[in-house]
């Protein structure tokens, strides 16, 4: 376990499956966070998701879990790691009634910090969709530089929109916290 300000990045837990689901089904999500055609999602999906990444290398989940409240909020990790050129692609969602509360800055504040000083990796990177304005936000205030622009990625409600990608360097997170 890894702790914050507000939360803990921990195991995922069987009980967090069913919180899963009702996130991955929340209109907020299915918006700003799948790239995928919007279906509703099943426990039979989820658990088979699950399974899946949970088998692949280099990739890790970690059940994102509020201290005030000791409940699974949302989930954060690691898509895959490139050891010799030390960088990795990481993730981050919250369920909605945990938005614009800070606890998706606090997670990735915790979850770069394990990035940089525990698994010594030299840059970090995500994707963002360029209307998702509160995530880029969150992003900017960890550190995150825009760093790209993927024109007309992503079809989504009828229309065509970017995809931003992000970048952090160890240096600029170390400048940062000092």
């Amino acid at each position: 376990m890894f702790n914050g300000e507000k939360i803990i990045l921990r195991e995922y837990r069987e009980e967090d499956l069913d919180k899963l689901l009702k996130i991955m089904n929340e209109v907020e999500y299915k918006r700003n966070v799948a790239s995928r055609i919007p279906y509703p999602v099943t426990l039979k999906d989820v658990k088979e998701d699950f399974e899946k990444i949970s088998g692949y290398k280099d990739y890790y989940d970690f059940a994102i879990e509020s201290i005030d409240k000791g409940q699974y909020i949302g989930e954060c990790g690691i898509k895959s790691v490139d050891w010799k050129n030390r960088k990795t692609e990481i993730y981050i969602f919250l369920g909605k009634d945990y938005l614009d509360k800070g606890y998706g800055t606090d997670a990735m504040e915790v979850l770069l910090n394990f990035i940089f000083n525990e698994m010594n990796l030299h840059k970090v990177k995500l994707t963002v969709f360029s209307f998702n304005t509160r995530a880029i936000r969150c992003y900017e205030k960890c550190g995150f530089k825009i760093e790209g622009t993927l024109r007309d990625e992503l079809y989504k409600g009828g229309k065509y929109h970017h995809i931003i990608e992000m970048g952090i360097l160890k240096d600029e997170y170390l400048d940062r916290c000092s």
